[in-house]
């Protein structure tokens, strides 16, 4: 149900559950758990994406409506283990969208570092529609396009296509060549320094969850040890 592939520094993680457009049952979180866990420290760049004919339809309805009270529990904590999961690797992850991209599929975008989308891509929180909040990693939709965008997805739970999605900063990229555009932001990553880079990674993540004097003093903090020996290849010139 997820495809685990290995290529040097990157790990491609996809979705494979296209006969049910990727929508999450059980099945497919235990495996895409699983599947995060084969990272390894190695990887510098993971890619996140979805076989099919789309990134992730949000949660299977049959599951949801076979759930009460105890089960639900269960069953959104197991969407935020791997929303969570993916937030902290310690590496960048990059995600590939396209088709749809609704519900706990957008909340697991939203814990990518960086998302890419194809053009004709839809995007979606409809779980009021369900009779439902969104709720866990939905958390994350305000830090990423501000507090009326957000209330705009969750309370009407209307689409927006990846050009708008663009627009409002829900996405990096809205490429007409997806696999291209995805490429060129890896060989972007690449190009960095793999030690920065997950220090960097884990200050964006303290500057969006702590106060501003603890997030500049961690930061100066991770500065200087960037300059122990074999770290910061900052050199003079002369």
């Amino acid at each position: 149900m997820v495809e685990f592939q290995r290529d040097g520094r990157i790990a491609r993680i996809f979705l494979n559950r296209p006969q049910k457009v990727n929508a999450f049952d059980t099945a497919l979180l235990d495996a895409l758990a699983a599947a995060l866990q084969k990272v390894e420290d190695s990887v510098h760049v993971v890619v996140l994406g979805g076989h099919g004919k789309a990134f992730c339809a949000g949660a299977d309805v049959r599951e949801l409506e076979s759930l009460d009270e105890q089960s639900a529990r269960v069953f959104i904590g197991k969407i935020h283990h791997v929303c969570d999961a993916v937030r902290r690797l310690p590496m960048p992850v990059v995600a590939r969208l396209h088709g749809a991209v609704i519900g706990a599929g957008l909340e697991l975008a939203a814990a990518c570092d960086i998302r890419v989308a194809a053009k004709g891509t839809r995007f979606a929180m409809p779980e009021v529609r369900l009779g439902i909040p969104s709720v866990v990693e939905a958390a994350l939709l305000p830090r990423l396009i501000g507090s009326g965008r957000a209330a705009w997805l969750v309370l009407t739970g209307e689409s927006i296509d990846a050009e708008r999605a663009y627009e409002w900063g829900l996405v990096e990229n809205a490429s007409d060549e997806l696999d291209r555009a995805v490429s060129q932001t890896v060989d972007s990553l690449l190009a960095g320094d793999p030690a920065a880079l997950r220090v960097q990674k884990e200050l964006l993540q303290m500057w969006d969850e702590q106060p501003l004097a603890t997030s500049v003093a961690a930061s100066i903090e991770r500065f200087a040890q960037a300059y122990t020996i074999g770290r910061a290849k900052v050199r003079k010139e002369h």
